[in-house]
Protein backbone atom coordinates (compact mmCIF):
# COMPACT_ATOMS: atom_id res chain seq x y z
CA UNK A 1 0.00 0.00 0.00
CA UNK A 2 1.20 3.76 -0.81
CA UNK A 3 1.95 5.88 1.51
CA UNK A 4 0.64 8.99 -0.13
CA UNK A 5 -2.98 8.35 0.47
CA UNK A 6 -1.64 9.14 4.85
CA UNK A 7 0.81 12.14 3.89
CA UNK A 8 -0.47 13.53 0.17
CA UNK A 9 2.64 16.48 0.94
CA UNK A 10 5.33 13.77 1.40
CA UNK A 11 5.48 11.65 -0.96
CA UNK A 12 6.48 8.63 1.16
CA UNK A 13 7.50 5.42 -0.79
CA UNK A 14 5.54 1.86 -1.08
CA UNK A 15 5.88 -0.01 2.20
CA UNK A 16 4.41 -2.46 4.35
CA UNK A 17 1.60 -1.72 6.72
CA UNK A 18 3.07 -2.80 9.54
CA UNK A 19 5.44 0.55 8.62
CA UNK A 20 2.94 2.80 8.14
CA UNK A 21 1.55 1.86 11.71
CA UNK A 22 4.71 2.62 13.28
CA UNK A 23 4.63 5.90 11.49
CA UNK A 24 1.05 6.44 12.78
CA UNK A 25 1.96 6.01 16.59
CA UNK A 26 4.59 8.09 15.74
CA UNK A 27 2.74 11.13 14.81
CA UNK A 28 -0.18 10.57 17.53
CA UNK A 29 2.16 10.42 20.30
CA UNK A 30 3.88 14.04 18.97
CA UNK A 31 0.54 15.53 18.68
CA UNK A 32 -0.06 14.11 22.29
CA UNK A 33 2.85 16.13 23.25
CA UNK A 34 2.16 18.73 21.27
CA UNK A 35 -1.45 19.23 23.29
CA UNK A 36 0.06 18.88 26.72
CA UNK A 37 2.63 21.45 25.41
CA UNK A 38 -0.89 24.14 24.65
CA UNK A 39 -1.75 22.82 28.22
CA UNK A 40 1.42 23.90 29.57
CA UNK A 41 1.32 27.51 27.85
CA UNK A 42 -2.26 28.34 28.38
CA UNK A 43 -1.48 28.05 32.17
CA UNK A 44 1.11 29.85 31.73
CA UNK A 45 -1.15 32.48 29.64
CA UNK A 46 -3.63 32.35 32.59
CA UNK A 47 -1.08 33.11 35.11
CA UNK A 48 0.42 35.93 33.55
CA UNK A 49 -3.25 37.46 33.02
CA UNK A 50 -4.08 37.19 36.22
CA UNK A 51 -0.68 39.17 37.44
CA UNK A 52 -1.49 41.96 34.84
CA UNK A 53 -2.36 44.87 37.70
CA UNK A 54 -0.38 46.64 40.13
CA UNK A 55 -1.03 44.22 42.77
CA UNK A 56 0.51 41.79 40.30
CA UNK A 57 3.64 44.01 39.83
CA UNK A 58 3.94 44.33 43.76
CA UNK A 59 5.70 48.35 42.24
CA UNK A 60 8.52 46.87 41.16
CA UNK A 61 8.91 47.70 37.06
CA UNK A 62 6.47 47.11 34.68
CA UNK A 63 5.49 47.03 30.98
CA UNK A 64 6.45 50.45 30.03
CA UNK A 65 9.81 50.09 32.10
CA UNK A 66 10.88 47.40 30.72
CA UNK A 67 9.31 46.19 26.83
CA UNK A 68 11.16 47.70 23.82
CA UNK A 69 8.08 47.07 20.81
CA UNK A 70 11.20 47.87 18.36
CA UNK A 71 12.92 44.62 19.46
CA UNK A 72 9.43 42.59 19.82
CA UNK A 73 8.81 43.96 16.29
CA UNK A 74 11.83 42.33 15.02
CA UNK A 75 11.81 39.22 16.76
CA UNK A 76 8.18 38.93 15.52
CA UNK A 77 9.42 39.29 11.82
CA UNK A 78 12.12 37.05 12.36
CA UNK A 79 10.13 34.01 14.01
CA UNK A 80 7.17 34.60 11.34
CA UNK A 81 9.33 34.67 8.12
CA UNK A 82 10.84 31.52 9.51
CA UNK A 83 7.79 30.00 9.61
CA UNK A 84 7.46 30.84 5.97
CA UNK A 85 10.54 29.65 5.24
CA UNK A 86 9.72 26.22 6.22
CA UNK A 87 6.58 26.15 3.70
CA UNK A 88 10.05 25.63 0.94
CA UNK A 89 10.80 22.68 3.42
CA UNK A 90 7.46 21.13 2.53
CA UNK A 91 7.25 21.92 -1.05
CA UNK A 92 10.77 20.90 -1.61
CA UNK A 93 9.24 17.33 -0.36
CA UNK A 94 5.95 17.12 -2.23
CA UNK A 95 7.46 18.11 -5.28
CA UNK A 96 10.88 15.86 -4.73
CA UNK A 97 12.98 18.93 -5.41
CA UNK A 98 16.14 16.89 -3.32
CA UNK A 99 17.98 16.89 -0.26
CA UNK A 100 20.06 20.14 -1.30
CA UNK A 101 17.11 22.38 -1.18
CA UNK A 102 15.95 20.85 1.42
CA UNK A 103 18.69 21.44 4.39
CA UNK A 104 19.02 24.96 2.19
CA UNK A 105 15.32 25.73 3.61
CA UNK A 106 16.16 24.22 7.06
CA UNK A 107 19.17 26.28 7.39
CA UNK A 108 17.53 29.59 6.82
CA UNK A 109 14.72 28.49 9.28
CA UNK A 110 17.57 27.92 11.26
CA UNK A 111 19.21 30.92 11.08
CA UNK A 112 15.87 33.36 11.30
CA UNK A 113 15.13 31.62 14.74
CA UNK A 114 18.87 32.24 16.06
CA UNK A 115 18.15 36.06 15.22
CA UNK A 116 15.01 35.80 17.04
CA UNK A 117 16.56 33.93 20.15
CA UNK A 118 19.76 37.10 19.90
CA UNK A 119 17.27 39.95 19.82
CA UNK A 120 15.19 37.79 23.18
CA UNK A 121 18.26 37.41 24.82
CA UNK A 122 19.15 40.88 24.68
CA UNK A 123 15.56 41.94 26.15
CA UNK A 124 16.15 39.32 29.01
CA UNK A 125 19.53 40.87 30.03
CA UNK A 126 18.77 44.73 29.43
CA UNK A 127 15.53 44.11 31.43
CA UNK A 128 17.22 42.17 34.14
CA UNK A 129 19.43 45.47 34.32
CA UNK A 130 16.68 47.71 34.89
CA UNK A 131 15.56 45.35 38.18
CA UNK A 132 13.12 43.27 35.76
CA UNK A 133 13.96 40.02 37.51
CA UNK A 134 11.43 37.17 38.18
CA UNK A 135 11.87 37.58 41.93
CA UNK A 136 10.98 41.05 42.02
CA UNK A 137 6.89 40.74 41.08
CA UNK A 138 4.45 37.81 40.54
CA UNK A 139 3.62 39.40 37.26
CA UNK A 140 7.81 39.21 35.97
CA UNK A 141 8.22 35.24 37.56
CA UNK A 142 4.84 34.79 34.78
CA UNK A 143 6.47 37.06 32.06
CA UNK A 144 9.98 34.96 32.15
CA UNK A 145 8.02 31.66 32.72
CA UNK A 146 6.35 32.36 29.51
CA UNK A 147 8.10 34.16 27.42
CA UNK A 148 11.50 32.36 28.57
CA UNK A 149 9.57 28.80 27.79
CA UNK A 150 8.46 29.84 23.87
CA UNK A 151 12.54 30.39 24.19
CA UNK A 152 13.35 27.37 24.88
CA UNK A 153 10.80 25.51 22.47
CA UNK A 154 12.71 27.55 19.59
CA UNK A 155 16.56 27.02 20.80
CA UNK A 156 15.18 23.09 21.15
CA UNK A 157 13.45 23.67 17.41
CA UNK A 158 16.77 24.52 16.28
CA UNK A 159 18.72 21.91 17.48
CA UNK A 160 16.26 19.47 16.20
CA UNK A 161 16.37 21.18 12.74
CA UNK A 162 20.36 20.20 13.05
CA UNK A 163 19.56 17.04 13.90
CA UNK A 164 17.08 16.79 11.34
CA UNK A 165 20.21 18.06 8.54
CA UNK A 166 22.38 15.33 9.91
CA UNK A 167 19.76 12.39 9.42
CA UNK A 168 19.23 13.68 5.27
CA UNK A 169 22.79 14.02 5.15
CA UNK A 170 23.69 10.60 6.08
CA UNK A 171 19.78 8.54 5.34
CA UNK A 172 18.79 10.97 2.36
CA UNK A 173 15.17 11.69 2.42
CA UNK A 174 13.28 8.08 3.49
CA UNK A 175 10.19 7.62 4.63
CA UNK A 176 11.16 7.82 8.42
CA UNK A 177 13.63 11.39 7.94
CA UNK A 178 10.27 12.59 5.84
CA UNK A 179 7.54 11.89 8.60
CA UNK A 180 10.07 13.63 10.97
CA UNK A 181 10.69 16.84 9.09
CA UNK A 182 6.39 16.85 8.76
CA UNK A 183 6.79 16.73 12.65
CA UNK A 184 9.39 19.43 12.86
CA UNK A 185 7.25 21.86 10.63
CA UNK A 186 4.37 21.41 12.83
CA UNK A 187 6.15 21.72 16.14
CA UNK A 188 7.92 25.47 14.06
CA UNK A 189 4.47 26.59 13.24
CA UNK A 190 3.53 26.04 17.03
CA UNK A 191 5.53 27.94 18.23
CA UNK A 192 4.86 30.74 15.75
CA UNK A 193 1.08 30.47 16.72
CA UNK A 194 2.56 30.58 20.87
CA UNK A 195 4.46 33.76 20.06
CA UNK A 196 1.17 35.57 18.20
CA UNK A 197 -0.31 34.80 21.24
CA UNK A 198 2.98 36.22 23.68
CA UNK A 199 2.95 39.23 21.07
CA UNK A 200 -0.59 40.33 21.53
CA UNK A 201 -1.14 39.22 25.23
CA UNK A 202 2.50 40.34 26.96
CA UNK A 203 3.57 43.03 24.62
CA UNK A 204 0.77 45.01 23.02
CA UNK A 205 -2.10 44.86 25.46
CA UNK A 206 -0.41 45.68 29.00
CA UNK A 207 0.92 48.72 26.36
CA UNK A 208 -2.45 49.60 25.04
Amino acid sequence: MSGNGLYPGLNLGATHGEAHEDAEKTVFGFWVFLMSDLIIFGILFASYASYLDPIGMAGGPGPKDLFDLTSVAIQTAFLLVSGIAYAGVSLGLKYDQGRAKIIAWLLVCALLGAGFLFFEVKDFIAQAGEGGVPQASGWLSSYWALVGLHGIHVFSGILWIFATIGQIATRGLDDVVKVRLSMLGVFWHFLDLIWVGIFSLVFLVPLA
